[in-house]
């Protein structure tokens, strides 16, 4: 579960922006609260951050994308690091950005901290959290590394460190090196924090084409009742000779896909399209994603993905999403930029809805995503410690704060009114517009 994080000098957070997923103490829908004995906290199933275009929603997003990019895929030697920083004054265009997460991963907290440039690390450092003290595992500093007293005799860490590039984080190089000590933190950026921007394409598609698959009923129990027009989802085998693949491709997937496993295509011209190529006894074969229609007459007709409208096909690169996080075994946070992007409201609010009726004390999914959308700004769905709003100064530096923040906020109080009026900020500052001629 994520818990913290906070960011200084990336994109347009020039200053420190602090975000939080522990829930403050009101007492609305506390029935849906996430409880760590852990770290004896009550923790939140949801965030919404809402704000004007260009007040930093994206830019929070991609702050995500980046640590877990940094943190899982690393760099390359000699590489630089693309870390993006506050670029409208000269002081910060040549200050490190700075981030700290605090996760609970493997029944622990992990609270991982460093600043970087784009040349090198500057500053690393990893503590476990309790409910009333902190250990250290091991600090970073001028291209030193201090060990936690119960590590401080681990050889294989100090010669994992020796081995550590400037260019690339302690925590990355030592789980490279096979060290397990510090996996549970690497192993949830890397399986349990799941990013959606709003140009991904059906990331979870595969399920949906077997039926064999555990979610592959549900998916399509849910998907004709979103009035979308289809009724049902599967796979079309194709011939993979057929395929427009590029000259050498073919033979470059069965060298590369392992027997029995499968690998996902884009073909060029496409992008709509998904497909599954499968090698099964040194032979490749192919599905392709369809959608079914029925008429009036209860006849089945099979669509191409390319034939759906932008809302259909964003509603189903979502359903897999909310089936997960909607599991009680799920632990995984998904990030989604843009939830409404192509989605009706109401559809939007019965997505949301679908998860948190399925969340409780022992859940460990959670889910953050921006919007636009201000029929979701209601208290109704959120409380107030769920709901953010970014907002952007004449400096261009964005702001972030929680509607918790606000005292005067009333828990049955309809604050759309007030937000659309700017009292809360986070609004966009539109001038008249002049039509040229």
């Amino acid at each position: 579960m994520l818990l913290n994080f906070s960011l200084k000098n990336w994109m347009s957070f020039r200053d420190e922006a602090n975000f939080s997923m522990i829930a403050s103490r009101e007492k609305q829908h506390r029935e849906r609260l996430a409880k760590l004995e852990t770290v004896k906290k009550n923790v939140l199933p949801i965030s919404a951050v809402y704000g004007g275009n260009a007040s930093g929603k994206t830019n929070f997003f991609k702050a995500f994308r980046f640590l877990k990019r940094f943190i899982v895929e690393g760099t390359r030697p000699e590489t630089s690091i693309p870390v993006q920083n506050f670029c409208l004054d000269q002081e910060s265009a040549e200050s490190p950005s700075w981030f700290n997460i605090a996760v609970f991963s493997e029944g622990k907290v992990y609270e991982l901290e460093f600043s970087v440039n784009s040349e090198k690390v500057l500053t690393e450092k990893l503590t476990q959290i309790k409910p009333s003290s902190e250990k250290l595992l091991y600090e970073r500093i001028n291209g030193e590394l201090k060990l936690g007293s119960s590590l401080s005799a681990n050889q294989h860490l100090k010669f994992a460190f020796e081995g550590t590039r400037e260019n690339q984080l302690f925590l990355t190089n030592s789980v490279s090196q096979r060290i397990e000590i510090f996996k549970p933190v690497y192993d949830w950026f890397k399986d349990k924090l799941m990013l959606i921007a709003p140009d991904t394409r059906f990331g979870s598609f595969e399920q949906m084409m077997n039926e064999e698959s555990q979610i592959y009923d549900s998916i399509n129990e849910i998907i004709s009742g979103l009035d979308t027009g289809i009724d049902h989802i599967g796979g079309e085998t194709v011939a993979v000779d057929n395929l427009p693949l590029p000259e050498g491709k073919k033979d470059n997937l069965l060298e590369e896909i392992p027997e029995g496993k499968a690998a996902k295509i884009i073909i060029a011209g496409l992008e709509d399209e998904r497909i599954i190529v499968t090698k099964n006894k040194g032979r490749l074969s192919a599905k392709k994603l369809v959608t079914y229609h029925k008429n009036k007459n209860g006849t089945e007709h099979k669509f191409e993905l390319n034939q759906e409208s932008d809302g259909s096909k964003r509603a189903v690169e979502l359903l897999p999403a909310f089936l997960d996080l909607s599991s009680r075994k799920s632990a995984r946070v998904y990030i989604i930029d843009e939830l409404n992007r192509s989605l009706h409201s109401l559809l939007s609010r019965n997505m949301i809805s679908f998860f948190l009726s399925a969340f409780g004390k022992d859940s460990r999914s959670q889910l953050l995503f921006t919007t636009h959308d201000l029929t979701l700004f209601d208290q109704s769905i959120f409380r107030r410690d769920e709901m953010w709003l970014t907002e952007r100064n004449k400096e261009g530096v964005s702001k972030l704060y929680s509607i918790s923040d606000f005292e005067d906020v009333r828990y049955d109080k309809d604050i759309r009114k007030s937000y659309l009026q700017g009292r809360m900020g986070g609004v966009p500052n539109i001038g008249p517009l002049v039509s040229a001629r």
